[in-house]
Formats: structure tokens, C-alpha cells, sequence
């Protein structure tokens, strides 16, 4: 029987049927195109075996003067500084009590301590930390009582209970003589409130659930000023890090530092201008307001984070601009007097989420509520052929935690999004290949990612919601998931000879693929059906491995379909060229 060329269209097509992908591929995962042809992603490892807790929607890497290479993470329920393999927690401090302000009972028999703290202003899942306590007189040690400790329910504004641990974390149970209340030298430092893992449904950015940092998806945004972090709540307060005094000490709210003026008191978000090294604060509260304007912006002197009052010998300013969920614009320095011009972009498009934007390659690509696109001087749709897939399987309801990423070293922006009604977290994602505008689809979970930039690879987090203990992971290392296999697919439409009335007999496959690793199999299983509307049914599979020069298959089928996948660890993979025995096999 003749040989006959399968040539594939580059990407995933999924706008229409299988059946109008003929000639096509139609679904994937965990694969890429690179020059038109599908391989199998890299994959991924721990960046450290230590955890942090929360989960992570937000990443920064940045270095220090003497090249010390640090990675902010900002988590729903606390703010790290990465160092090598270590987590430092540097989550800034709201409150500090007086001596004796907050005093403990315990119940005997219970582990559940009870503090009495008039005002305390902790909603459930803050931390707060003691020192200075004594013992209650039992199992309640002082040792117990001076730590770390998570709030596990708050009654009123007076009160709020723990569970009693150990130092190493087990739980303690009081007895009858823990009867005191822990001294009158308690100090009480409570962090700033946790928020929340999940989306309350608003009218769009600014809106009133919007603004509220603790009663709302908890999103950071974070840049370096120099070697020191800047950092904000969406919806809170600016916080700033100077790594030259550590990381065990917390971030400070910038309107307590030093030689402050004026600086914001709340935002949306932060950015510092890396040109002109201004902090840019947006969605901010203007001079005299405590309020926030969703609309109003405001920036520091040059070279200054802390100076935010405008005076005729510095370039701090602000402005109230038509920046919504519905425009877009630009912001640009120009320079003494203006500072910034601001310019419409774009009037009817928007972002789906404050994070659903990346700039690559010069260019910003951003995602909207029905489409994709770039703006490199204008703002231009980017033709999707996996649009219709990705909107119409997203959770609309929890869309603000859609975010973009971009990998370099593959010329691709990827998006990961939520999918269903009944699951709210991201399982998806969606990429794009900028230069060869091709598209890929798959299933991968994480909270944020940051390209490769100063490491050897983009580093991404987890989400487990669990335990609350996530990880880093290292992305483009290797071809497994963590030390396990990772499946990875690639499916076509129909295949159809002529017009597709008569059958296709398929008897050999002449496999071409180039492998890394050791010890490569891809299955390769043909499936088929007589028409559009029925479902396919596997008829004839192949085992293809390095050694593989042929493999004899028995298929016939009207509508054939070629899925290629791979199931083991070690290796990856790339297809070439694939040639089959195909013959015409009358009609029905």
C-alpha cells in the first residue's frame, strides 16, 4: 500500500467541530509548537523543598546591589521574601499592643485558649504572636503562649480564640490549673488581616468588593525600588522592605517610614518606573482623602519613595483619569513640567483581571471578557482559534484570578484561568506562541509565574488548598511532573479522503520523532467514525519507541483521527513527519 504524508496545520483548532479541524489538530496538553510542530513541554521541579503558606497570586525577582537574588511571594494569608532555599516571612505588622492589653483563659480539657483584646480588629486566619506571657499555671506553659499563633475564630470585637500548641506544632490540651489569665507584660503583634482564596462577585474593577482588601480575593502587587521591595495590598495599604536591614524584620507601611510625605495610605496597585524610578500608586487616595478613587493616580518624586507632596522643586503629582474596566490607556514619562502623559488607548476594550496582562517582546498582551489581544502602538485583536474553548468552559465567577505569564525562551504568553461553575480554582490554561500566532491549550494548575529573567527558568507556584502549604516550582527543567510522569497529548480532527464520502484503510505507520531523555514510548492510537456526530472509537494503536522503524496497524474508517500521547517520565519529545499506508476502501 502507498505511503501517504499526514501534513498537519500548525496549532489547535478548536473554533469549529472535529470534523471542519480536518487536515488539523484539535486538542492538546502539555504541548507546544515550535516551528509548526508539537513537542512535548518541559517540565518542572520543587525550586526549594520548603513551603510557605497560602496561596501565591503574585511573584517579584529582583537582586541586591552585591547580586543576591531574592523572589517576593505574596500569599492570601502572608508576604515572603525567598532566599535561596529559605522563606522569610516579612508580613508587615498593623498592631502592636501595650503590655497586659490582651490577656488568655482556657477551659480543662480544651485546647482552645480564648484572648480578650478590646478592639483587636483580626478576622479569622490572621496570625498574631506573644511574648512576655507566663505560664497559666498548667499544661498553658509560657513557651506555649509566646509564639506564633493562627486565629481560628473570632466571637466579637473583643475576643478572638487559638488552639494551643507546643513548639513543635502539637496540639496542647489545659487542665484544671491553667487558671490564669498570662500576666500583665503580654505584647500582642498582629499582622496585617489575611484575606481571602476566593473571588466575591463585583461590578468590575473599583467596585466596593473591589477595594476591600480583607473581604476580597487577595491580589498583590509588588516591584523593586533599587535592592528594596515595594509592595501593596489590592485594596490596602504600600509597604516597603529594605533588604539592607535583613529579612526577619517585617515590611513597614511607607506612610510610617522615615521622612514620609504624603505618601498614599491606599491603593489598587504599585508599580516603580524603571526608567525614571517613580512609584506609581493607582486607584489611590488623593492628598487630604483617606478615601480611595479607583480613578485617581498618584507618583513620588524621582529616585524617591517616599516623598508624594507636589512642589514646584520636585516631580511628585497625581491625576484623575478614565481608567476603568471598560478603556484603556497609557501611561508615559515625558519629563518636567507634566511629569506623565496619559493617553486613551482603547475605549471598548478591557482586562478581565488586574493580572490578565503581560508585556513580551516590547509588546503588552492582555485578555478581555470575550477575546485576546496586543497593543504595540494600538491595541489590535490577536484571531484565536481557541477562543469560543476558553470562554465559553471559563468561570466567569471567579475570572479575577485569570493571569498572564510570559516564556521567553518559547516566544509564548500564556494564560491560566478557571474553568467550570463548580471548580473555583484555575485548572487551564490557554498559549500563545507570538511568533508563529499559533495556539495551544491544556489543563496545568498555579497561582503566578515569573519569566526566566535573571534565573536559569520561569519560576510558577502551586495551589493547594488543603493544607495551605505550597511550593515554587522551577518550569522548563526536565520532561516530568516533579519526579512523576506527565501525560502529554496532541489529538487531530478528522482525516477524510476526497470529499469524505468513501472509507480511508490505514495498514502501516512510519513514525518520525526526534526524543530527549532515555527510554521514549508514545502511544500512537489511531480512533475513527463513519460520521461527524458519532463518537469515536479506538481502532488500532501503536507503541513507538527510539528503536521503532514501522509499526503494522489494521484501521478503516470514513473520519480517522491521529492521537499522539505519552504517559512516562524521563524524556520528551517532537514529532516530525508522519507517513502512513492509505488507500481509498470504497463507499458506504
Amino acid at each position: 500500500m502507498a505511503l501517504t504524508k499526514l501534513q498537519f496545520s500548525p496549532g489547535v483548532n478548536k473554533e469549529g467541530t472535529d470534523y471542519t479541524a480536518d487536515q488539523g489538530w484539535f486538542d492538546s496538553d502539555k504541548i507546544r509548537f515550535r516551528q509548526g510542530r508539537p513537542e512535548k513541554i518541559g517540565g518542572w521541579e520543587k525550586f526549594t523543598t520548603n513551603h510557605f503558606l497560602g496561596v501565591s497570586r503574585s511573584l517579584h525577582r529582583w537582586a541586591s546591589l552585591a547580586f543576591t537574588k531574592y523572589i517576593g511571594v505574596g500569599t492570601h494569608l502572608k508576604f515572603y521574601i525567598a532566599e535561596g532555599s529559605s522563606f522569610n516571612d516579612i508580613t508587615p505588622i498593623r498592631l502592636t499592643t501595650s503590655a497586659g492589653d490582651a490577656t488568655f483563659s482556657a477551659t480543662d480539657g480544651s485546647s482552645t485558649l480564648t484572648i480578650a483584646e478590646t478592639g483587636h480588629g483580626a478576622v479569622v486566619n490572621d496570625f498574631v504572636t506573644f511574648s512576655g506571657a507566663a505560664s497559666l499555671g498548667g499544661n498553658i506553659l509560657a513557651s506555649v503562649i509566646n509564639q506564633e499563633y493562627q486565629i481560628s475564630s473570632v466571637p466579637n470585637a473583643n475576643s478572638y480564640t487559638v488552639v494551643a500548641k507546643d513548639t513543635s506544632g502539637n496540639t496542647v490540651t489545659a487542665n484544671s490549673s491553667d487558671s490564669g489569665n498570662g500576666g500583665g507584660s503580654i505584647i500582642a503583634k498582629y499582622q496585617i488581616n489575611t484575606g481571602l482564596n476566593a473571588y466575591i462577585s463585583s461590578t468590575g474593577f473599583g467596585s466596593a468588593s473591589d477595594i476591600s482588601s480583607s473581604d476580597q480575593l487577595r491580589l498583590y502587587s509588588q516591584d523593586n525600588f533599587g535592592q528594596d521591595l515595594i509592595f501593596n495590598v489590592r485594596g490596602g495599604g504600600i509597604y516597603y522592605h529594605s533588604t539592607a536591614g535583613g529579612l526577619n524584620a517585617p515590611a513597614i507601611d511607607i506612610t510610617t517610614k522615615s521622612g514620609n510625605s504624603n505618601p498614599p495610605s491606599i491603593a489598587l496597585q504599585v508599580m516603580v518606573s524603571d526608567i525614571d524610578q517613580h512609584v506609581i500608586a493607582f486607584g489611590t487616595n488623593p492628598i487630604g482623602s483617606v478615601a480611595i478613587d479607583p480613578l485617581f493616580i498618584r507618583f513620588s518624586d524621582q529616585q524617591n519613595a517616599v516623598d508624594w507632596t507636589p512642589t514646584a522643586t520636585n516631580t511628585a503629582g497625581g491625576v484623575r483619569i478614565v481608567f476603568t474596566d471598560v478603556s484603556l490607556h497609557s501611561m508615559r514619562f515625558v519629563g518636567p513640567p507634566f511629569v506623565f502623559n496619559f493617553s486613551t488607548i482603547s475605549t471598548d476594550t478591557s482586562m478581565i483581571s488586574p493580572n490578565a496582562a503581560v508585556n513580551a517582546r516590547g509588546s503588552v498582551f492582555f485578555m478581555d471578557e470575550g477575546g485576546f489581544y496586543v497593543y504595540n502602538g494600538s491595541v489590535q485583536p490577536l484571531p484565536c482559534s481557541v477562543k469560543d474553548h476558553v470562554f465559553s468552559n471559563l468561570n466567569v465567577g471567579q475570572a479575577f484570578k485569570v493571569f498572564a505569564a510570559e516564556n521567553s525562551a518559547y516566544s509564548e504568553v500564556t494564560w491560566f484561568y478557571p474553568v467550570g461553575t463548580g471548580n473555583t480554582e484555575i485548572t487551564n490554561y490557554v498559549t500563545y506562541n507570538y511568533e508563529e500566532n499559533l495556539w495551544a491549550i491544556g489543563t496545568l494548575t498555579r497561582g503566578a509565574w515569573f519569566d526566566s529573567g535573571m534565573g536559569n527558568s520561569p519560576i510558577a507556584t502551586s495551589i493547594i488548598t488543603t493544607a495551605n502549604e505550597n511550593y515554587l516550582y522551577s518550569h522548563e527543567v526536565g520532561f516530568d511532573d516533579d519526579g512523576q510522569p506527565m501525560t502529554a497529548f496532541v489529538e487531530s480532527g478528522d482525516l477524510e479522503i476526497g470529499d469524505g464520502n468513501s472509507f480511508m484503510f490505514m495498514d502501516r505507520i512510519i513514525p518520525d520523532f526526534s526524543f530527549k531523555g532515555s527510554d521514549p514510548s508514545i502511544a500512537m492510537t489511531v480512533k475513527g467514525r463513519d460520521y461527524p456526530l458519532q463518537d469515536t472509537s479506538v481502532l488500532a494503536s501503536a507503541t513507538v519507541t527510539s528503536s521503532t522503524t514501522f509499526s503494522d496497524i489494521r484501521a478503516r474508517s470514513r473520519h480517522p483521527v491521529i492521537r499522539i500521547e505519552s504517559t512516562g517520565e524521563g524524556y520528551g519529545w517532537r514529532l516530525g513527519t508522519l507517513r502512513m499506508g492509505v488507500r481509498q476502501d470504497g463507499r458506504r
